[in-house]
């Protein structure tokens, strides 16, 4: 079986990080795949661009227009917006290619076109790392009753703060106009598979979850005291960690909470040290009464596995995500997780068994459940061997594989009948 993975990038996003393990996955297995992207950011051989080095500076200018489009609408939700206007140029050569099923991964940033995709004539799998697929223009929306995505965009149901044109709208009409033949959709979680199913565009569509891939050989424990050494932190303190790209510039991350849930922390339990990755340390830092480690970007794999090794608990504070990766990486390499109990996150951590799930969005619960994941030491280290045993039995690349391996077979089947 030949497959075509299509992606943004290889390495921009925790999306396209999750379409490249999947892609190195595949490597020795029955699978012949092809990962292509718009823009290349490592130098793995194996991933190829559709662009030459000159077009690919042009390509990424492709996204800004995008976004000069939607400022046509005024929202309330800060979140990145996509319209997927502008052809890509590409469907003639895939459709040419021999390739027996496409894997479409995060085809954003004016990559692929709504119209593109309608145009591929190959089985397609849709493996979805937001709810842009369902939604208008959004990649997160709310997810209460009455969502657009879940009742349709209409008119007479734009929600408050919302202006101007609206594209949500005429976005959402062109994927019902353009999709008219369902794709076969992968989720990594069970929430995200549950608004695809309650949504009014693929609610009839087949949906299969199945985890983000991870190696899990690299992504392992490694000596605490070394890799405290490494990252030149404090080796007699606790360290708490916090991951996001772009750090607490996006609301969704939740950062404000955790702020708040460490100022609690620091009253408590005064040698509580924080670190943060995915943010270089701001002209103003906040002040949470306890001392910040800013490490800044950090991409290479072995690097970030003795980061979850060097720290006591990674907190994922997000109000909405999928399956973050920070939070499987964190496990697997015998780090607990603390988490809200809300949408993907109940995938990823187990309460009391691989970490805290704390009440949605309680600063005191999350606060609660950091000291408990600390307050007794065997108590940890058994949350530490348990996270990394779920780790390698619910994510690792030998159990993700045959299950990508099912729905390309189902993708086949269906499209040739």
């Amino acid at each position: 079986m030949k497959s075509l993975i299509l992606s943004n990038s290889d390495t921009i996003g925790g999306a396209s990080r999750a379409a490249t393990r999947l892609h190195k996955a595949f490597l020795g297995s029955d699978i012949q795949n092809r990962m292509s992207v718009g823009v290349k950011g490592s130098d793995f051989s194996m991933v190829d661009s559709f662009k030459g080095k000159l077009s690919q500076v042009l390509w990424m200018i492709r996204p800004a227009i995008g976004a000069k489009l939607m400022r046509l609408q005024k929202s309330s939700n800060p979140i990145l917006h996509s319209p997927a206007i502008l052809p890509s140029g590409l469907i003639s050569k895939i459709n040419n290619s021999d390739t027996d099923v496409l894997n479409l991964h995060w085809i954003n940033m004016e990559f692929l076109s709504i119209e593109d995709i309608a145009r591929l004539r190959k089985p397609i799998v849709l493996t979805l790392h937001d709810m842009w697929a369902f939604c208008g223009a959004e990649h997160y929306a709310d997810d209460d009753m009455k969502a657009r995505w879940r009742m349709g965009y209409y008119p007479d149901n734009r929600p408050d703060g919302h202006g101007g044109l609206d594209i949500d709208r005429w976005v959402w009409k062109r994927k019902l106009n353009a999709w008219r033949s369902p794709m076969q959709i992968v989720t990594p979680s069970q929430w995200l598979a549950d608004c695809v199913r309650s949504s009014k565009l693929m609610h009839d569509w087949s949906v299969t979850v199945i985890p983000n891939p991870l190696d899990t050989r690299q992504y392992q424990p490694w000596s605490k005291e070394i890799s405290r050494e490494l990252f030149g932190l404090p080796q007699t303190v606790t360290l708490v960690l916090f991951g996001a790209i772009g750090g607490g510039k996006d609301p969704r991350k939740g950062w404000d909470l955790l702020q708040s849930a460490l100022q609690h922390i620091s009253i408590e339990k005064p040698d509580v040290h924080c670190v943060i990755f995915g943010q270089s340390e701001p002209e103003s830092p906040p002040c949470l009464g306890l001392p910040i480690h800013w490490l800044g970007h950090l991409n290479d794999d072995i690097t970030l596995s003795i980061l979850y090794s060097a720290v006591d608990v990674t907190v994922v504070s997000s109000r909405q995500e999928n399956l973050p990766q920070t939070a499987t990486e964190a496990q697997a390499c015998g780090c607990p997780v603390v988490a809200f109990n809300t949408t993907g996150l109940t995938d990823v951590v187990e309460h009391k068994h691989t970490g805290y799930l704390a009440e949605a969005f309680s600063v005191n619960d999350l606060a609660k459940g950091i000291l408990w994941v600390l307050a007794d030491k065997d108590r940890h280290a058994k949350l530490s061997f348990q996270a990394r045993q779920r780790a390698v039995s619910l994510w690792s690349d030998e159990v993700v594989v045959p299950q990508y391996m099912e729905v390309y077979k189902r993708a086949i089947h269906e499209f040739k009948n």
